[in-house]
């Protein structure tokens, strides 16, 4: 048995590492494909354009190590079938079952390596493809913004559809603003918030009292103010886990943010499963397919159907439809239910 399980992790690998290289090369052409117009348009260095590609680099590997496990395995074992290896193997007394289990030992190994530049080197790639590509059209950062700012003192409400703030000063951009105070409602499309002064200045607002008609006032109007301006916090994706956790501990995060960076923390270590799971699906379905065509077309199912979960839960997450730890492992979790079917059907 143990010449037997190195003879089949030796096929698979080498369709892994074909696998590795083809997904890679699919997803860096795709990402050149996109930006070929840009670079012709804004004719950067060499340099900055290679930087830019070698940033998105490490969350483009991690995607490739997952999709190269249904393909190296489904093929490996169509090889095999189509050879009539796995009949001679399971005529020899083979339990099916025993072939697929060994499969999770080195894709355990592949989730470690995921596990560990989804932690350190997408972020930091994530937020080095903005800087590259601003300075690639040699304009500054646009600074961080927050949408639908809610501060409700006793007695008041303040809104603001967008905060614009560098983190640099104690002034930001307000757009889309309403402040009510007992009995009159003030609006405006833009203003400026002073944290240092504790006010917000509003330009061309309109004043709204119970039973008056709307009236634009023409002088700015400042109104107090005693929130704390704060820096809104980065893309989840693009923050490291020790950040993450440090966030999450914290009591600065709004209901949203704080979702997404749950769901964040929660898919860095799910994602990395996910080799695990797909070698014992994917090998459990391999001794079932008979020819290559099938096998293609099971990478394909595969592919399209984990794409379609992995993208969706992140939305319901942040809405907050699903609790962001389940919708994390939401994806293996239904490749985990097909693995069991298909152990149950090869048993």
């Amino acid at each position: 048995m143990p010449i037997l399980t190195r003879t089949i992790l030796g096929e698979i690998a080498r369709w892994y590492l074909a696998g590795v290289a083809l997904f890679l090369t699919l997803l860096m052409t795709d990402a050149l494909s996109s930006t070929v117009g840009k670079l012709l348009i804004y004719h950067p260095p060499p340099g900055k354009a290679l930087a830019a590609f070698l940033s998105i680099l490490p969350q483009n590997l991690n995607k490739t190590l997952v999709l190269a496990v249904p393909f190296s395995i489904l093929l490996a074992f169509s090889r095999m079938q189509r050879d009539n290896e796995l009949k001679a193997i399971l005529a020899s007394g083979i339990r099916p079952l025993s072939l697929v289990w060994p499969l999770a030992v080195p894709f355990a190994l592949v989730g470690v390596l995921a596990y560990f530049n989804a932690g350190v080197f997408v972020p930091a790639g994530l937020a080095n493809w903005d800087r590259a590509w601003y300075s690639i059209y040699n304009s500054p950062l646009p600074p961080p913004q927050q949408d639908k700012y809610t501060y409700a003192p006793p007695g008041a409400l303040y809104y603001a559809g967008r905060i614009s703030n560098d983190g640099t000063g104690q002034v930001a951009r307000l757009d889309g603003v309403m402040v009510q105070r007992g009995d009159e409602t003030i609006t405006a499309q833009s203003g400026v918030w002073d944290s240092g002064k504790h006010t917000w200045t509003l330009s061309n607002a309109w004043i709204t009292r119970v039973g008056q008609n709307p009236q634009q006032l023409t002088a700015d109007v400042v109104i107090p103010q005693n929130d704390t301006l704060r820096p809104p916090p980065p893309a989840a994706q693009q923050v490291s886990n020790a950040e993450l956790r440090a966030a999450l501990a914290g009591t600065e995060l709004g209901r949203k943010a704080r979702r997404d960076y749950a769901f964040q923390l929660s898919a860095r270590v799910a994602d990395p499963v996910t080799p695990i799971v797909f070698a014992l699906a994917a090998g459990m379905l391999g001794l079932l397919i008979r020819n290559r065509a099938a096998a293609f077309a099971a990478v394909l199912v595969f592919i399209v159907c984990f794409y379609v979960l992995w993208t969706t839960v992140p939305g319901l997450a942040g809405a907050g439809a699903l609790h962001p730890m389940l919708a994390a492992w939401l994806p293996n979790l239904a490749f985990l239910m097909l693995a069991g079917v298909l152990a149950w059907r090869l048993r």
